[in-house]
């Protein structure tokens, strides 16, 4: 069994295909990504349906700038919003936030393209592996992978800092499924909740308007996922500490989900199993990563009607709280393309979501599709009385 999911570890390398594309820059400010508060009659922690944000990760099927462009064109027409999820270019920001970094430099670029296909970037700030949440991602020779290190601490403030004042983004979240490493290194857990702390005031102090998160897995949260070495693993039953660590420092909470992993369809999620979320917060919720596979993989069974039932288990349990949602990936991506610059063992686990995709590789939209877009589209019609959205 795996212990993580995502395509988190590719976006440093479309940034450098895009860096070297040549694209004419063109002046952007954050004024153009304007805010959209919940509405005023809006109840405590509930967003309004009109301004609920949907998007995916903007990873091309394949690694070349057609593709990437591609990608852009195809995410104007069935999203709102971009997830850029970023590793920390860890001796860039080591001595503060305000130096020369190659990765800004992708980062504005990419969000150039973005605004110009209508699209509103979201960053989260990643410092570890997406592909193995045991392990940090791209720290130097020499550096103690832990979060008590004063570098990786000085690197990771500074850097969510100045993606803080380039960007001005809606959304920031400083970590990603954030509970995987809680279970694997619980000592060292402690010293991340208090980087966070620090961190979250900072922001707040500079923006006060930006919304800070860290997103939790949810699979691995209600202990669905094996954990032989946790002696208090008891299966379903929720973890709830390991999100009420970051409170009141959460401005809301945020999930990933790929149940697909745990159940041999999506017929057999259970009706209530978001739905503890409701009675447990009255903050929004969001989906921050997500998706089902279309077709079997190894022990996985799956098609495309799966992928439809998914949709609707979070829309209809969920659906009415979430600020925003975003699933993992527009298209299917072709494993080839990124085989020569993933290890071998993260490229393994990779394999797992090739098929997560709306469309398939060759451009055909997968019966999914037209479902994330009557969601998507859909304003005004959430059923605010039905059984299945009560618990606020």
């Amino acid at each position: 069994m795996i212990k993580r999911a995502a395509l988190l570890g590719l976006l440093p390398m479309l940034l450098v295909l895009f860096s070297c594309s040549g694209i004419p820059e063109r002046e952007t400010s954050s004024a153009s990504m304007p805010f959209h508060p919940d509405g005023a009659d809006a109840e405590p922690g509930r967003a309004s349906v009109d301004s609920r944000s949907f998007g995916f990760f903007p990873s091309p099927p394949e690694l070349t700038i057609e593709s990437v462009f591609e990608t852009y064109k195809v995410l104007g027409d069935h999203a709102d919003i971009l997830l850029y999820q970023d590793n920390v270019p860890w001796t860039d920001f080591v001595d503060g936030p305000d130096g020369d970094s190659q990765r800004i430099e992708e980062l504005t670029n990419l969000r150039t393209l973005a605004i110009r296909e209508g699209l509103e970037p979201f960053y989260v700030v990643d410092p570890l592996n997406g592909l193995n949440r045991r392990e940090f991602r791209g720290l130097p020779d020499g550096w103690e992978a832990a979060f008590g290190n004063p570098r990786i601490q000085r690197a990771y403030k500074n850097y969510v800092l100045r993606l803080l004042r380039e960007f001005r983004p809606r959304y920031l979240g400083l970590a990603s499924e954030i509970n995987t490493y809680a279970d694997a290194h619980p000592d060292d857990f402690p010293n991340f909740l208090a980087l966070y702390t620090e961190v979250y005031d900072a922001v707040k102090a500079e923006s006060p308007e930006t919304q800070v998160f860290v997103t939790f897995q949810w699979e691995d949260l209600n202990n669905l996922w094996p954990q032989p070495d946790e002696p208090d693993y008891v299966p379903g039953t929720i973890k709830w500490n390991q999100i009420e660590d970051f409170e009141p420092r959460l401005d809301l909470w945020v999930i990933s989900s790929y149940p697909y992993i745990v159940f041999d369809s999506a017929a057999a999620i259970p009706e209530d199993y978001f739905t503890p979320l409701l009675t447990k917060t009255r903050k929004p919720l969001a989906v921050a990563e997500g998706g089902w596979i279309s077709k079997d993989f190894k022990h996985l069974k799956a098609d495309p009607d799966d992928q439809i039932g998914y949709l609707q288990a979070i829309d209809d349990q969920i659906g009415h709280r979430l600020a925003f949602w975003i699933y993992l990936l527009i298209r299917d991506i072709d494993i080839g393309s990124y085989a020569g610059i993933i290890e071998s063992r993260d490229l393994e686990t990779l394999e797992f979501f090739t098929t997560v995709g709306l469309i398939d590789g060759d451009g055909t939209p997968k019966p999914a599709l037209a479902e994330w877009d009557r969601i998507r589209l859909a304003v005004g019609d959430a059923d605010i009385g039905d059984s299945r959205k009560t618990g606020d």
